[in-house]
């Protein structure tokens, strides 16, 4: 049975964390790395001569689960590591940084033993050979998993090995790597940490042109640097060069004695770090990086930037995150700023979200490179686009993440240089940075604040509600101008009804208002129509999934079509819409996708029903509907007589109550205990007291029938749940693929996507009347009001203080 993804992923991190113990995430990460790094090789390419990676005998995954439980686990795998990295020029110093036998980390003895043999064990059962559809990788993916909950678990200064994949996605889409034009083009990333940025990008080029572009990569630190080789072969990029050194002080990408340049280059260096200039002398480069100026002794942001700028062809398009600081600081930063502004280099500036880093909560910014178009944005009508996303994103324990409504609106704003909405994204000339003094801080060129919501006096002096606010809803009222007149009208005053309105139906009566008017029908029909005109067009594609089929390409498609779909729908936000199905992939459709790619369309793996992909409840919906609408009869009558038995335990059950001798010691009503209390009471002989227990009596009787009663109900409900559950089983094994494929994508995928798109009419709604609501409230009781209540409330006092014998003045 295929694995699914999203289990896979948080099993492993479960399993490996718990065998963590007190070791720091950012090294225990090392151990577990290499671990599902021998093992992917080792399933991908043990037994193939012409593989690009050779396993030597005694240096494959089965040579280490052989030595579970052994003595010396930890040597001998450091020796089966060794064996593999000598195998392959491109692993050594990569895999066998980490020390396995390393007895402070992984204790002594017994303790060590045991941790590595469980460790070995959680990847033993695991097959990642078979459990990979083609394009999609399912270990690459597990690996960055595995990184990001480790940066995650590192805490500051420790996670910086890791580029959240979101923003590695956006800064891969900005630069248009789609659009590479030739597999001899290259990408470097002169601060790659574990690669992540760099495959991104590498990923963005070759799904998009199905070219394989070469890569290059530059690390100082070491263990980081070998997690990145690791992550190269992951990702079925085995000749890309990763190099360790440090950027600045001995870059090692060199042509004729200068720095090599590249077609792209992306990067997250380290933010402001102060000794940048270490191992160098920046006064006397010998790559002339500082030819706009050279940053300041204590702050290297811009020694990163300069350095990226002499990395790129003529040609080159880049990427880099930096913090916020380095568009407004001044002095030796603001001069390099201005000279970079001035030739042209900069196309874009792009706000980020706070805390989405995992070395940091500063806010950063993506600063786009583009040395091409250089010319045109110093010359008339040219300059530097700029986006404020800083409010689009989600969170996500501790951190915040970019959600995918985020990164498409991101990308589709820059690529298309979109300045409709000038609160989230506009071209500023250079002339009107220039007056700025080239200071690039966003909020100088982007107002992405609220407007604020102004209080109208006049109306909480006489009433009514301003015309203005009722104006600020123009957008819904484009859309729905007879509802506007359904629920408005001008007030009695003539002398101010130009500039106030008064509600003509109840504030509880808003919502369905709006929602039963015509209008808001014929609106909610149109996005109905537009849904369902998608539906027909990606039914076929859904139906027509097959083995091998690759799961990210079906989403891509599915989520573009969407989006198109409700483009130019009136109220609702496509990327909303798009937000829906991608949160559904996530959560559950890309399981399912992938089970079918792997596996097929089965009702049955081994032997059981396939449930994961036809849950029963859809089975039962479609083919037993009268069997179910029986159970829940049966299930409503037993429910019922239980409701009587309550009744009656409250009301007799208490203290001196009918029923209280009919309870256990422990305080319950049972059939025996009722039972043994009624044969006490019928066994009396004194006439008195027979006389005295007939109303108990009566009520036990009733108790005892009601008990009966509910058992019998109970045990016809469970018999007809059996037999229902037993004809559902029967079901699966009769079901054809076109069943399956009904079941699956018509019942269970697109009808979940129906009920999204209705939640997102429905939010229409409910915001419009939350608004109004809110309106009516602030303004319902004016002034002259207020004063005849207070009026009213100080005469009834008086009357009740008169009453008392007081007089008030």
């Amino acid at each position: 049975m295929a694995l699914k993804k999203s289990e896979l992923y948080s099993s492993l991190w479960k399993s490996c964390d718990e065998l963590r113990g007190g070791m720091d995430a950012s090294q225990y990460k090392d151990y577990v790395l290499v671990l599902l790094f021998v093992k992917y090789v080792s399933d991908k390419y043990a037994g193939n001569p012409n593989a690009l990676i050779e396993v030597p005998a005694g240096g494959s995954f089965a040579d280490m689960v052989a030595l579970k439980n052994d003595k010396e686990i930890g040597d001998k795998i450091n020796k089966l590591v060794g064996r593999l990295a000598d195998a392959n020029d491109t692993l050594k110093g990569a895999i066998n940084v980490a020390d396995f036998n390393d007895e402070e980390k992984l204790g002594k003895g017994k303790e060590m033993v045991d941790r590595l043999t469980k460790l070995v064990g959680i990847f033993e059962g695991l097959d990642f050979g078979r459990n990979r559809a083609e394009g999609d990788d399912l270990l690459g993916d597990a690996y960055e998993y595995l990184m990001r909950h480790f940066a995650t678990e590192s805490g500051k200064s420790k996670g910086q090995f890791y580029t959240p994949a979101e923003v590695s996605r956006v800064m891969a889409q900005v630069i248009e790597l789609g659009r590479a034009t030739s597999g001899k083009q290259s990408i470097f990333d002169p601060t790659c940490g574990s690669g992540s940025l760099l495959l991104k990008a590498h990923d963005e080029a070759k799904s998009r042109t199905g070219l394989d572009l070469a890569l290059y990569g530059q690390e100082m630190d070491n263990a980081t640097a070998a997690l990145s080789r690791m992550n190269m072969v992951l990702h079925d990029c085995p000749t890309a060069e990763i190099w360790r050194d440090n950027t600045l002080a001995h870059p090692h990408f060199l042509y004729m004695g200068a720095l090599q340049t590249f077609d792209y280059v992306v990067a997250n260096p380290p933010f402001s770090t102060k000794a940048w200039s270490n191992g160098f002398d920046p006064l006397n480069d010998l790559f002339s990086r500082f030819e706009y100026g050279v940053p300041p002794a204590k702050n290297g942001d811009f020694a990163f930037l300069l350095h990226i700028l002499r990395t790129l062809k003529s040609t080159g398009k880049g990427a880099v995150i930096l913090p916020h600081g380095v568009l407004f600081r001044g002095g030796a930063e603001g001069s390099i700023r201005a000279n970079i502004v001035k030739r042209g280099f900069i196309k874009g500036i792009i706000g980020l979200p706070a805390n989405l880093f995992y070395g940091t909560g500063i806010t950063a910014c993506i600063i786009v490179l583009d040395k091409e178009g250089a010319a045109g944005r110093t010359m008339e009508g040219g300059g530097i686009f700029m986006v404020d996303a800083s409010k689009g994103f989600i969170k996500d324990g501790n951190k915040n993440r970019l959600r995918a409504q985020d990164m498409h609106r991101i990308v589709d704003t820059f690529t298309r240089q979109d300045g409709g909405d000038p609160n989230y994204a506009r071209l500023v000339p250079l002339a009107e940075i220039a007056a700025n003094d080239y200071n690039l801080n966003l909020p100088r060129y982007i107002d992405s604040t609220e407007p604020e919501d102004l209080q109208d006096i006049e109306a909480h002096l006489k009433g009514g509600i301003p015309l203005v606010d009722i104006d600020g809803l123009q957008r819904y009222w484009q859309v729905l101008p007879a509802v506007r007149q359904a629920l408005f009208a001008p007030v009695a005053d003539p002398e101010r009804c130009g500039a106030h309105c008064q509600l003509t139906v109840e504030p509880s009566q808003i919502k369905a208002t709006i929602f039963g008017h015509t209008e808001f029908a014929t609106f909610n029909q149109t996005v109905t129509e537009r849904f369902a005109t998608w539906k027909a067009a990606n039914t076929p594609l859904l139906i027509g999934i097959q083995v091998g089929d690759r799961p990210k390409a079906l989403i891509e498609t599915l989520s573009e079509s969407l989006l198109q779909a409700f483009s130019a729908a009136p109220l609702i936000d496509a990327y909303d819409v798009y937000q829906h199905l991608m949160d559904y992939w996530a959560e559950s459709m890309q399981d399912d996708v992938w089970m079918i790619a792997t596996d097929g369309w089965l009702a049955v793996q081994d032997g059981k029903p396939n449930v994961d992909l036809i849950p029963t409840a859809l089975v039962v919906a479609r083919y037993f509907a009268a069997e179910q609408q029986a159970v829940e009869a049966l299930v409503a009558k037993r429910d019922a007589i239980t409701s009587q038995i309550e009744e009656q335990d409250e009301e007799h059950g208490g203290e001196g109550g009918l029923l209280e001798e009919g309870k256990t010691d422990k305080g319950k009503l049972t059939a025996k205990s009722v039972k043994d209390r009624l044969k006490a009471l019928l066994a009396l002989t004194v006439r008195a007291e027979i006389a005295d227990a007939q109303d108990e009596i009566k009520v036990l009787k009733a108790y005892a029938a009601l008990l009966e009663q509910e058992a019998a109900a109970s045990k016809k409900a469970k018999d007809a749940q059996k037999a229902l559950d037993a004809k559902v089983a029967a079901q699966y094994a009769e079901l054809t693929e076109a069943d399956i494929q009904a079941l699956v994508v018509q019942d269970k995928w697109l009808a979940t996507l129906a009920a999204s798109v209705q939640s997102e009419l429905d939010r229409v709604s409910q915001v419009l009347a939350d608004r109004i609501r809110q309106l009516a409230q602030r303004y319902a009781m004016s002034l002259p009001a207020l004063s005849d209540e207070v009026e009213v409330l100080a005469g009834r006092v008086d009357e009740h203080l008169k009453a008392m014998g007081f007089v008030w003045k």
